[in-house]
């Protein structure tokens, strides 16, 4: 997912991702599923406790928290939510959900509620009964995340005095506060991985329980001088190791574009294990961490073909080159394990290519998942900034005569994701889906 930033904690833009596509037919029947339609989901879906969450747009435009139990789709609750101070670019917020104890969970998410200089209210509920548990007066945020058994904030993100505090998800206590701006891209129960976005965006990683810096790295250090966040980024964890996307920004001052690329880290030190330069990722592909595709761009802002990497040494695993990518007015279409390339036209023949071979194969009898729509409108939200769009669904398509086919099996792992064998997901009219196939836990397109 590419999440672009603003002024004045860093700089503004927007970007929107494009299509893909699976050939999946696995029969899903015989695995725990269910479909709620109660609900329209604009936002991605965490889970914990035994509860799914997300934020939810009514009739009305406006938002509020829904959670359902994991189990059978059934709403447990919903209350008003909002967001202030979040920049369009990064889409809707989500709320935050924390396990507090055996089959026990904290939702976190922001409130309407205002109170004279404060602009929300961000409020802590358990998460099955929703019943509130504690309650924190919010300026402006880009939203609560979990990391690790606590809840990270940003807050004040639009004053000079912008800051992260950790809080005790069952009492809201701060634990520790550090200044600036970051968001958690990876934790675990005893650090967590931030990155802090700044004019020179590094990765730091902090002891939890006591806020302890353990290492830096600056993302400078891969990708070359001149980052800025403005264009997004993206990440994912492969086994020991944070694999990081940054996308290219052109400032409109310059016309010049900043540095960008794909590249791995330890978890445990900060070490740069790879680096890929002046590599765009593409869209629809599975997460940083589990199956990049890239398309390479020179120096004059000419595209090459595409390349898979292995996420775990950046290799090329799977490419295609410039001269065999078509004309224009497709959209990328990548079956279920991502092990062919294909070029979707609507209403009318595509092409599809074997990424280990780099040859062109029949595209007779190829489906696959491509977004369901490729000119999405932008949310009626009352009361916010226009430019904020729902995640992206994905519908089942015929790459042979570009169009839509009835399909009653899940999309893709690569992009649902799976944490403990369930994949969640939204389809096209917001309504939330799950699946318990058994499916390792990894992370999907959009984290």
């Amino acid at each position: 997912m590419l999440r672009p930033l603003a002024k004045p904690a860093v700089a503004l833009a927007g970007i929107l991702a494009l299509a893909g596509c699976s050939d999946s037919d696995a029969a899903t029947a015989a695995f725990p599923t269910w479909h709620n339609t109660e609900v329209n989901a604009v936002s991605r879906m965490t889970s914990a406790g035994g509860v799914v969450t997300a934020t939810s747009m009514k009739p009305d435009g406006t938002l509020e928290t829904a959670a359902l139990d994991l189990a059978n789709g059934k709403k447990l609750w919903a209350h008003p939510a909002t967001m202030a101070g979040r920049l369009p670019g990064m889409g809707v917020s989500a709320p935050a959900i924390v396990p507090t104890g055996k089959d026990q969970a904290v939702v976190v998410a922001l409130d309407p509620a205002r109170t004279s200089q404060w602009n929300a209210t961000l409020i802590a509920r358990d998460a099955r009964t929703g019943r509130q548990k504690w309650t924190r007066p919010v300026h402006s945020t880009f939203g609560p995340q979990r990391c690790g058994p606590y809840v990270c904030l940003p807050e004040q993100t639009a004053l000079s005095s912008a800051r992260v505090v950790v809080l005790d998800p069952a009492t809201g206590k701060l634990m520790w506060k550090l200044p600036g701006i970051a968001e958690v891209e990876w934790s675990d129960a005893e650090r967590v991985l931030l990155l802090r976005l700044s004019s020179s965006p590094m990765i730091e990683s902090y002891e939890l329980k006591t806020g302890k810096l353990q290492w830096q790295q600056p993302i400078e250090q891969a990708l070359g001088p001149g980052i800025d966040l403005s264009g997004g980024w993206a990440f994912g964890s492969t086994g020991d190791d944070l694999v990081g996307y940054v996308a290219p920004y052109t400032n409109p001052r310059t016309k010049k574009a900043s540095a960008f690329g794909l590249f791995s880290i330890k978890i445990a030190d900060g070490t740069v294990n790879w680096m890929r330069p002046s590599v765009v990722r593409v869209y629809p592909s599975g997460s940083p961490g589990l199956a990049p595709v890239v398309r390479p761009v020179d120096q004059h802002g000419a595209y090459g073909g595409f390349a898979r990497l292995d996420s775990a040494t950046g290799r090329v695993v799977g490419q295609i080159t410039a001269s065999e990518v078509p004309g224009s007015g497709w959209w990328l279409a990548f079956p279920d394990r991502m092990q062919k390339l294909g070029f979707l036209q609507h209403d009318t023949k595509g092409t599809a290519f074997d990424l280990a071979t780099g040859r062109q194969v029949p595209v007779e009898e190829e489906r696959g998942w491509s977004f369901c729509v490729t000119d999405p409108k932008p949310l009626p939200l009352r009361g916010q900034a226009p430019g904020f769009y729902s995640v992206a669904a994905v519908c089942d398509y015929d790459l042979a005569t570009g169009k839509r086919v009835p399909s009653s099996s899940a999309p893709p792992a690569w992009y649902t994701g799976s944490q403990d064998g369930w994949r969640l997901w939204r389809d096209e009219k917001g309504a939330m889906h799950a699946l318990n196939d058994s499916t390792v836990t990894a992370p999907g397109m959009y984290g």
